[in-house]
């Protein structure tokens, strides 16, 4: 199963640095994500304010109301997001990839209905934006880094998905030896990147063959 990726919304960010900020002048201080926001949200829902002053609470209760409304705004488009995302069997199966959630399917699902268009994966990685730059010195090729050019939304999806599962080993130390060795070799970044072009070539593969999601292996 794919690692979620805890991700905020612009107007969920705000309302929670400014709640984090206030809350933390009392020195209590939460921690970043969906799990300190609900203990933001604990803190001020707290009746008798027994760890605010009643009059602190009593106005933080207006930005906590805010962010109550956003999160369930959030939680009803992402309710959307999946159900579209398995509607398709294709959208089901391109889940199956660490990574890759509701969004990102639903997003390759729609920008390439037609996978066949590509002759091969890497064909789609490349339109995509994750082949690196090639360059030529004294007869000798070398790799730069990734253009800017490509599909930016899928590229940034894939690479913040990417980064997501070898966050996820490293605190959990993964046995996947193709995720052991690519960590070895390159730092989080280059990993980051090498895993995201790994994804949409295993992508091109699921969706023009009928594949299931297998750990690829790197040499």
């Amino acid at each position: 199963m794919a690692p979620a990726i805890d991700a905020q919304s612009p107007a969920e960010t705000q309302l929670s640095n400014a709640l984090r900020a206030h809350i933390a002048e009392f020195g209590i201080v939460t921690p970043i994500g969906r799990n300190g926001i609900d203990q933001l949200l604990d803190i001020v829902a707290d009746t008798n304010h027994a760890r605010l002053p009643a009059e602190v609470g009593t106005c933080l209760d207006m930005l906590a109301a805010q962010l109550r409304i956003v999160k369930e705004q959030i939680l009803e488009n992402d309710r959307r997001i999946m159900a579209s995302a398995r509607k398709t069997e294709i959208g089901r199966r391109v889940m199956e990839i660490p990574g890759v959630g509701p969004l990102l399917a639903s997003a390759i699902v729609a920008t390439v209905p037609n996978p066949s268009i590509f002759r091969s994966g890497r064909d789609l990685a490349a339109w995509i934006g994750l082949v690196p730059r090639q360059n030529s010195s004294l007869g000798k090729e070398r790799l730069g880094g990734i253009t800017k050019a490509g599909h930016h939304y899928l590229r940034q999806m894939l690479i913040v998905g990417a980064i997501a599962v070898i966050r996820f080993a490293e605190r959990h130390k993964s046995k996947r030896p193709w995720l052991v060795q690519l960590l070895a070799r390159k730092n989080v970044k280059v990993a980051a990147v090498a895993l995201a072009n790994n994804n949409a070539r295993m992508i091109w593969a699921m969706m023009t063959n009928g594949e299931r999601y297998r750990d690829p292996q790197i040499a």
